[in-house]
């Protein structure tokens, strides 16, 4: 469960951003509740809205996605969507999943102007089919291109300088992942995606990224402002992470979407587990690379982490 202070309940509440679902997730209700909803590797355009409306919808508990939208995202939110592009075109969210995001986040009565698509850069968000945009259209899109605060600030085990993006600008965020393999933390999906806004993640590779990776996800700048996790399994990488190896790819066919950011990573390291099991592989614990960050991020109170808790609502 993410935790807020007292000054941050003030903030979102100042911004009329506190509804139902986040009033209940204070409460421990929605814990390990994870939406999904199929959608190919090749969907109709129409099928990415249905399916990212239907997967946070029911990760929400709420009668329609316009409802769950609503009771995640309030008028006044900045509201910036952290897309995981680092595995280029063949391994990153789909720009039709995130498009169906702005639209149900647009009906939510954000602003347009006030919803932020971003990446570490703009090289990346373009080389996996983004189109940038710093005014006008759907929504802006942009890289940090190295925009970060001039002082670092510590989480647990981390010291870094923050994008600005998240330490100021935006008020809510959502972050948009992939489902795959990672040879060091064993999985990426969304809790990981938020190395892409610290200035050194490479300095927070060692142990599995372990206990690094809660420890950023725990951070005020993230861990109070953090909404909505969606992720884009329509195809996914079952070994060969982080970069795209096609030898290590299937057809997941689902999107996930939960409030519950830890949940969503369970989910996806579950996933990854029972593709490799179909294909005699080993675990990710037989490999020493066990996603244990996961566990940790648990144990901080962020979310649920144990697989066989998880309450995974499908169609």
């Amino acid at each position: 469960m993410i935790r807020f202070s007292r000054r941050d309940l003030a903030v979102l509440l100042g911004a009329g951003a506190v509804s139902r679902v986040l009033e209940a997730s204070q409460q421990g209700l929605g814990r390990g509740r994870v939406g999904t909803a199929e959608i190919p590797p090749h969907a109709r355009p129409a099928a990415f809205s249905r399916a990212v409306g239907d997967a946070v919808r029911r990760s929400t508990g709420m009668d329609t996605a316009e409802a769950a939208f609503r009771g995640l995202f309030g008028k006044r939110d900045i509201v910036g969507i952290k897309v995981n592009c680092l595995g280029g075109p063949r391994m990153s969210p789909r720009p039709e999943i995130v498009d169906a995001l702005v639209e149900l986040v647009a009906g939510a009565g954000v602003e347009r102007s006030h919803i932020i698509v971003f990446e570490r850069s703009s090289r990346e968000l373009e080389r996996a089919g983004f189109s940038l945009r710093k005014k006008g259209g759907p929504s802006l899109c942009y890289g940090i291109d190295n925009d970060y605060d001039k002082e670092p600030t510590v989480a647990g085990s981390v010291a870094s300088c923050f994008a600005r993006m998240v330490s100021t600008t935006c008020t809510a965020l959502i972050s948009v992942g992939v489902v795959k393999d990672h040879d060091f933390a064993g999985i990426s999906a969304g809790l990981k995606n938020w190395y892409g806004v610290i200035h050194n993640p490479n300095k927070y590779h060692d142990g599995n990224c372990d206990p690094y990776v809660a420890d950023v996800v725990r951070h005020r700048w993230i861990g109070g402002k953090l909404r909505l996790t969606v992720l884009d399994g329509g195809r996914a990488q079952y070994r060969g992470g982080p970069a795209f190896a096609h030898r290590g790819v299937f057809d997941l066919g689902l999107v996930a979407a939960s409030h519950d950011p830890v949940a969503a990573d369970a989910w996806a390291w579950r996933m990854i587990e029972e593709e490799r099991a179909r294909r005699a592989l080993g675990t990710l614990e037989d490999e020493k690379r066990a996603p244990r960050f996961i566990q940790t991020a648990s144990r901080y109170g962020l979310g649920v982490g144990d697989v066989k808790a998880l309450k995974v609502v499908g169609g």
